[in-house]
């Protein structure tokens, strides 16, 4: 497993649900609400995790159709028990090489995801490469280096105070990439 990725081996739908999921529940809805897309529209969600933004979508904006992606077959098992709706097709996917046929989504979507993707310019190729002609592409990220998640933060402020060691560790070192700009 790459360095990069070797605190990332996300399987556990059930706990990572219990740990973020609330947080990935109430970031969603004003993400939508942000992009403010039409009803009816054929969407493509990028990572996926255990269903929170796929429930939004389905909730808020009636799509056409949902396909949303994962590599993870843990979060996937959760997402599908999350969100029964035969509008939403949840398949297992890479970012960087997106299984979808180009040119055919409304809508490209990814939430808390991309700063786990080792080619960010790939998956952000890949996004665009299936989207259509006027598509709107959006996606969200926790802005680690300028903060973060209040909760997290303080964890990694006792936990390196314990052990120095442990400063490779913390989410402003290991995703620089999310930041405001």
């Amino acid at each position: 497993m790459a360095e990069g990725t070797r605190h990332d081996a996300w399987q556990a739908g059930d706990s990572y649900d219990l740990y973020m999921g609330r947080w990935s529940r109430q970031i969603a809805p004003p993400f939508l609400d942000w992009l403010d897309p039409a009803e009816g529209l054929d969407w493509l969600e990028v990572g996926c995790g255990t269903g929170a933004l796929s429930a939004a979508i389905l909730a808020r904006r009636n799509p056409t159709s949902l396909m949303s992606i994962d590599p993870s077959e843990g979060f996937l098992a959760k997402a599908r028990a999350n969100v029964p709706d035969k509008r939403v097709e949840f398949l297992a996917g890479d970012a960087q090489a997106l299984a979808v046929e180009s040119g055919s989504k409304d809508m490209v979507v990814s939430a808390l995801v991309l700063n786990f993707v080792p080619g960010k310019q790939k998956a952000l190729a890949e996004m665009r490469r299936v989207a259509r002609p006027g598509a709107t592409i959006g996606f969200y990220v926790w802005d680690y280096p300028g903060g973060g998640v209040e909760f997290m933060r303080a964890f990694w402020t006792a936990a390196t105070a314990l052990d120095p060691a442990a400063i490779d560790l913390t989410e402003d070192r290991r995703f620089p990439f999310c930041k405001m700009d």
